[in-house]
């Protein structure tokens, strides 16, 4: 595999979908099985990731968003982090891709910003599942769906302790640029994701397509480095007919307008994310394969 961090600023990257709802669709309780499904499960979840490849995703994301200790702890598989990062990578491994990169997710432990103690035990805690994935595993951490502030600097904290390697983050935000359910502007997490050691910042929305262009300007000219943008699928409708507020990538095809502009405004990684499928992951790397960067 190419070391992704020589690509940065250079080439269009596209980010495989979460496969829950491939999964879903195909009759798999993600909710009870997600944490082990690639034990379980390898074989049905290399079948989707195989569609992900074949759509052309350079980026393959591992399906490690509940792999930290507080997350497992809810089926009793907090001390597993390992052989479950493990499993995942794998699968992945086992299809060849480009780049291999470990997502991690929130913890949703309760933070007290003014307490050393909780932002200790909540730094550990995603240390940890940065541990789990071993040095040289993977291309790149993936800190994904951070809730606030507190979270997104614990998360980053943590993940320098152990990696050395490229870190993506990316925080969840309204169409305002707010951080969802805070009043926090994007700004504020861009520019911890700068302090703390960020390689790419990124965020993800379900707004529409040109409230998603605006931020991911402000999020090029507030950060400077490489930006991720996700799009959140609500529901595939392809007998919608046109974007709505409600639902503004209802058909993938939508993508490749997105990607279109997403790119013109400077960003560098897509990924189609929600209720997406490998034909949302297949837009976004028609619309930017082969495509460079564009200094915005």
């Amino acid at each position: 595999m190419p070391d992704i961090e020589m690509r940065f600023n250079r080439d269009m990257l596209v980010f495989s979908a979460p496969i829950d709802e491939a999964l879903g669709r195909q009759g798999v309780d993600v909710e009870k099985d997600r944490e082990f499904i690639s034990l379980i499960e390898p074989e049905a979840v290399r079948n989707v990731y195989q569609l992900e490849t074949v759509a052309g995703a350079q980026c393959l994301v591992t399906n490690t968003a509940g792999i930290t200790a507080a997350r497992l702890a809810h089926s009793n598989m907090e001390d597993r982090a390992p052989e479950l990062a493990e499993a995942a990578l794998a699968v992945l491994r086992s299809l060849r891709p480009q780049h291999i990169v470990a997502e991690i997710g929130p913890t949703y432990l309760p933070i007290d910003a003014s307490s050393a103690s909780s932002l200790k035990q909540s730094r550990n805690q995603y240390a940890e599942a940065a541990r789990a994935f071993g040095r040289g595993s993977v291309d790149a951490l993936f800190l994904n769906g951070m809730v606030s502030l507190a979270d997104l600097q614990c998360a980053l904290m943590g993940a320098r302790m152990v990696f050395d390697g490229p870190v993506f983050a990316s925080v969840d935000v309204e169409g305002t640029g707010l951080i969802a359910r805070r009043d926090q502007p994007i700004e504020e997490a861009l520019d911890l994701m700068a302090e703390y050691g960020a390689d790419v910042a990124g965020f993800s929305t379900a707004a529409p397509l040109d409230e998603a262009v605006a931020i991911a300007r402000r999020a090029r000219a507030a950060f400077g480095g490489p930006v991720l943008v996700q799009l959140a699928v609500r529901k595939h409708n392809p007998r919608q007919g046109a974007p709505t507020a409600e639902n503004p990538y209802y058909c993938p095809d939508i993508m490749i307008e997105a990607a279109t502009r997403l790119r013109g405004a400077g960003v560098q990684f897509l990924r189609a994310t929600g209720n997406a499928t490998s034909p949302y992951t297949g837009a976004l790397v028609a619309a930017s394969a082969g495509f460079d960067v564009v200094n915005a």
